[in-house]
């Protein structure tokens, strides 16, 4: 019997004792309690045989005879060896009267170790996407990491911003790599020559698509935040054949650009900014298309938008009991307004721009501020006294800068300092070898462990303690504690 069978047979044996009710048991195998009592019945009158298949044990009707199977495998050796498993059905079935199906086919050569000799996979369709009808519905944008400047120059990053219905590149810009910032400078730019598109398409990079981990909430990153607020729709490839417009057009700039920069003389980035301006107009002209269509989707910016404020880092603080709110290294201070004289305790936005500019804004209204009024720990550094907190240059003026300068020196000479010092006390360990203390333990516990005893017993035996057993036990030679000797350093 199965195993399936034996917990049928024991819930059954249980029914019959009223151990349980039809309902349960039902439960139990997974059946109705139709079912249930149908093999109740049939268990009382024909016992455990009455759980097995009726149809155990017999030959199936329409198995394949072996002397049909050892033909088959012959002709599979001999005369049809090259012929893959579909294509020998149709042999057998046209030239040897054999009318066998493929996947019975297949199973019997299997079963004698003969494969296809034509293993493939089928290939996936593809099919060419229509292009967008409209010049601004949809901007596929990527980076090509290259080395621009020929082959003994630098790595760097172009930034690629390329119209789907017409194959023209509406930005580039290059970078030292991909990342936000550079990716706000190349959509201000668009949006500043041409308007506003409607969707873009991009890769999962972690500029465009935050990826949480395992229980972590999703949150949209800055870039995807700022083109939400721009009304631009963002899609997102599964792989790169989906962007193929600026792929290609990523390796058309590899080939035909860094033969550019290298005839323009371009060493730096900046150089090789100056011709890519010259260079996108001539690409434009020679791989663009005309759109099926001849409006345009772009659309204006809405009226009130500041850019300045819409591609830039947008941050969340509290507002402090003093109406301060710090950003990274910086404090700035809020200033009352008429529509709120104090805004201690709200939720602002702190905006930094790509200028490094910070504003402060609350509900959409950006509040005044300035750089706060040092604390009186950064002016008692100033006046000569010791303090174990960083400056803040908030508010002194320029005055102080010498002033702060030279203190910065000083700590960090004697950062340095209190670093080597560091250092040679690691370089200088001393070598010691295990006291007949500790040999005489390491023995100890071995050969209780000899004995079979557990980690609780040898405790009790040799009285060392359990941490120390543990560590024995796992040593091949008896350990030694570290030294808590200080090493003496001129």
């Amino acid at each position: 019997m199965t195993q399936h069978e034996q917990a049928r047979l024991k819930v059954l044996n249980s029914l019959l004792a009223d151990y349980m009710t039809i309902d349960q048991a039902a439960t139990l195998m997974g059946v109705s309690t139709r079912h249930t009592r149908r093999l109740l019945a049939a268990y009382r009158k024909e016992g455990a045989a009455a759980l097995a298949h009726g149809n155990r044990g017999r030959r199936p009707s329409n198995i394949t005879s072996e002397t049909t199977r050892s033909m088959v495998i012959h002709l599979a050796r001999t005369r049809y060896s090259v012929a893959n498993h579909m294509h020998l059905s149709e042999l057998l079935r046209e030239h040897e009267g054999i009318d066998i199906g493929r996947t019975t086919l297949r199973r019997i050569l299997v079963d004698a170790g003969l494969v296809s000799p034509r293993r493939r996979r089928s290939p996936k369709h593809r099919a060419r996407r229509q292009r967008m009808p409209l010049e601004g519905m949809l901007i596929q944008i990527d980076g090509s990491y290259h080395r621009w400047l020929g082959d003994d120059g630098p790595q760097f990053m172009l930034l690629l911003a390329v119209d789907d219905a017409t194959g023209k590149v509406a930005n580039a810009l290059f970078c030292e790599y991909e990342n936000t910032r550079d990716y706000f400078l190349l959509m201000r730019g668009l949006i500043e020559c041409y308007g506003v598109p409607i969707a873009l398409y991009t890769d999962r990079h972690s500029v465009f698509k935050h990826v949480p981990g395992s229980g972590a909430p999703s949150a949209p990153t800055q870039f995807s935040r700022a083109m939400d607020d721009l009304g631009m729709q963002m899609i997102f490839a599964l792989s790169p054949q989906a962007k193929g417009r600026v792929e290609r057009a990523a390796g058309t700039f590899q080939d035909r650009l860094v033969t550019e920069l290298r005839i323009a003389g371009a060493t730096t980035i900046e150089e090789a900014g100056v011709v890519l301006k010259d260079f996108l107009s001539h690409f434009n002209k020679r791989f663009g298309v005309q759109a099926r269509e001849s409006e345009v989707a772009y659309r204006p910016i809405a009226t009130g938008t500041c850019l300045d404020r819409v591609l830039c880092f947008k941050h969340s603080r509290k507002v402090a009991k003093d109406n301060t709110v710090k950003y990274r290294q910086c404090t700035l201070q809020l200033l009352p307004g008429t529509e709120r004289p104090t805004y201690a305790g709200a939720d602002v936005d702190v905006l930094e721009r790509l200028d490094g500019h910070l504003i402060v804004e609350h509900e959409g209204r950006v509040i005044p501020s300035q750089d706060a009024p040092a604390r009186p720990n950064v002016l008692r550094a100033v006046n000569g006294h010791s303090t174990h907190t960083t400056l803040e240059r908030n508010g002194l003026g320029s005055r102080w800068e010498a002033i702060l300068a030279s203190l910065d020196r000083e700590r960090a000479e004697e950062s340095d300092r209190e670093v080597v010092h560091r250092e040679r006390k690691k370089a200088t360990p001393s070598p010691r070898k295990p006291t007949p203390k500790q040999i005489a333990r390491w023995e100890a516990v071995h050969a209780a462990k000899r004995k079979g005893l557990s980690i609780r017993g040898i405790t009790r035996e040799t009285g060392v303690h359990r941490i120390t057993v543990k560590k024995y036990l796992k040593a091949e030679s008896p350990p030694m504690t570290p030294s808590r000797k200080k090493v003496e350093t001129t």
